[in-house]
């Protein structure tokens, strides 16, 4: 007897990118679309391809993931961000699993990123596993703020056919989501006690340069590489900047 199969996706002001996303799923038996506000086409949009949408708050990303979770339908939940698109290698291989026996509690999908357009094939985005195709019986997303992620009690197994990530197509884009990111990022280092100096935000800042352009091969992204490299240092920069200012 096949399985059912829940996707789940979280959005607010997303009418750019939800339709290539919403055509990728539409073969799932429920899609479930939790909206936090949206004041473009998103929910319009949603409801065109006849997803069921919820309305809601935002709670953070780990929470309001969560939330979308517990909303579902089904207990196979499918979580894909509304800049994302399903493959059909991935898509062929999810049906194949939903009629296994004794499938495993959670799955790791790989995941390519297009970054400024160009797809980006080393900076530690070569290595992006996120656990996306889960039972929700053995587990959900923790409620961190911001780098949410599943968490299940239960063995997990890789899935080597590919989930398509539509990163930021513009730098201004970029920037407007680390801004959003380092103020979360330093409540939550806040929340854990942690404090920070000018001296430390410019050191880390350095380091995540040189970890992503060197150590992880990005300058053989080309330019894309080097800017992608230079705008994360500076969102970690921007973290530790702000949690010295949260701390003064």
């Amino acid at each position: 007897m096949k399985n059912k199969i829940s996707c789940v996706i979280v959005t607010k002001n997303e009418q750019a990118n939800i339709c290539r996303c919403l055509q990728s799923v539409q073969w799932m038996d429920e899609i479930l679309v939790l909206d936090s506000g949206s004041v473009d086409e998103t929910v319009k949009i949603c409801k065109e391809f006849g997803c069921k949408v919820v309305e809601t708050e935002w709670m953070g990303f780990g929470k309001t993931k969560r939330f979308a979770v517990e909303q579902a339908k089904y207990d196979w939940i499918f979580s894909i961000d509304a800049d994302e698109e399903m493959t059909t290698e991935l898509r062929e291989t999810l049906q194949q699993l939903l009629q296994t026996a004794n499938p495993a509690a959670g799955y790791y999908i790989k995941r390519r990123s297009f970054y400024l357009g160009k797809r980006i094939r080393f900076s530690g985005w070569n290595r992006d596993y996120p656990l996306r195709f889960f039972n929700r019986k053995f587990g959900n997303f923790n409620e961190k703020e911001v780098h949410e992620s599943v968490r299940i009690a239960a063995p997990k197994k890789n899935i080597e056919d590919c989930l398509l990530h539509y990163t930021y197509p513009t730098i201004e884009s970029h920037i407007q989501k680390i801004d959003l990111y380092s103020t979360l990022g330093a409540q939550q280092l806040l929340a854990k006690g942690k404090q920070a100096s000018v001296f430390t935000a410019v050191m880390r800042g350095k380091v995540k340069f040189l970890k992503i352009y060197i150590l992880q091969a990005g300058f053989l992204d080309g330019l894309e590489g080097l800017v992608l490299a230079l705008i994360s240092a500076f969102g970690v920069y921007l973290k530790y900047l702000k949690l010295w200012e949260l701390t003064r």
